[in-house]
């Protein structure tokens, strides 16, 4: 099994440092960060980010007001499906999107994969075809989705992980990959788990927005990403009840457990260099 991390997407809100914690400018930084998982069952991708129609055509597929709010920087280069044929591979390559949600940040290139079965939580799926209210109209757009030809969803159960909810044997998956139910951004939030030889990798999707959330003794979030979850949350008490997990897991489990969250820079730049980084006793 190997991991490509990637960048799915660029967006600049105005408020530099006041969302990222490090720009210099007025304009922000955040990524979309995205998994490609070589497996023996073909290529699997942890959320897509924007997609090509989304860079080709984003007032028709996307919400003005996070179009503008977000800032977002539309460009072929941040495409999954770009970066995958970079690497040599073909869209059919991708057999299955796993997805921590269905947010217009992690779902826009599911159709850019047209061939693959795409795994998300059925609470997900629910909340996305209701569509009740402005932010939940504007995070679900259904022409990222509505060409989907295979779906599998799933609901919590099985056996723990590490104390939280998780589902196992995700259909047509390796056993070491897992969902883990985080509700709170959304109802069907959830992260994605995956066993490597190194110990666990958990992307926590948007469960968290900021690095200094996890990793600093007291929780620190930026003024601009603290306001964004607050806007975005659909059960307070469930998003914080699980920060809370997560942030203990992260303190009492990092041997055992690496997290990242799906925006911020500083977390995406640190995973990617690691992964691209010579191994110990290659000679390179």
């Amino acid at each position: 099994m190997h991991i490509h991390h990637l960048n799915c997407g660029c967006m600049c809100p105005i408020g530099g440092a006041l969302f990222d914690g490090f720009s210099r400018g007025a304009t922000a930084h955040l990524v979309c960060h995205c998994l490609l998982v070589e497996t023996n069952q073909g290529l699997v991708l942890i959320d897509t980010g924007f997609g090509l129609r989304d860079v080709e055509a984003p007032s028709s597929r996307l919400s003005p007001f996070f179009i503008k709010f977000n800032n977002i920087q539309f460009d072929r280069k941040y495409t999954a499906i770009d970066q995958i044929e970079r690497l040599g591979f073909k869209a059919s390559d991708v057999r299955h999107i796993v997805l921590t949600h269905l947010d217009f940040d992690h779902a826009g290139g599911l159709e850019d994969f047209p061939e693959a079965t795409v795994h998300v939580m059925q609470a997900e799926m629910d909340a996305a075809q209701h569509r009740d209210g402005f932010i939940a109209s504007g995070r679900y757009r259904p022409k990222q989705w509505d060409e989907v030809k295979r779906w599998k969803y799933y609901s919590p159960g099985g056996e723990p992980w590490f104390g939280f909810e998780a589902v196992r044997d995700l259909d047509g998956l390796p056993p070491e990959m897992l969902l883990i139910p985080l509700a709170g951004h959304t109802r069907g939030h959830a992260g994605v788990a995956i066993q490597t030889p190194e110990g666990w990798l958990l992307n926590a999707g948007d469960a968290y927005f900021y690095r200094d959330e996890m990793k600093s003794p007291k929780s620190h979030c930026t003024p601009g990403l603290r306001a964004y979850q607050w806007m975005m949350e659909v059960d307070r008490k469930a998003r914080l009840y699980n920060q809370d997990r997560l942030r203990a897991l992260s303190r009492d489990r990092s041997r055992d457990v690496r997290l990242f969250c799906s925006h911020d820079a500083i977390e995406f730049k640190a995973f990617a260099d690691q992964s691209t980084a010579p191994k110990a006793g290659t000679g390179d």
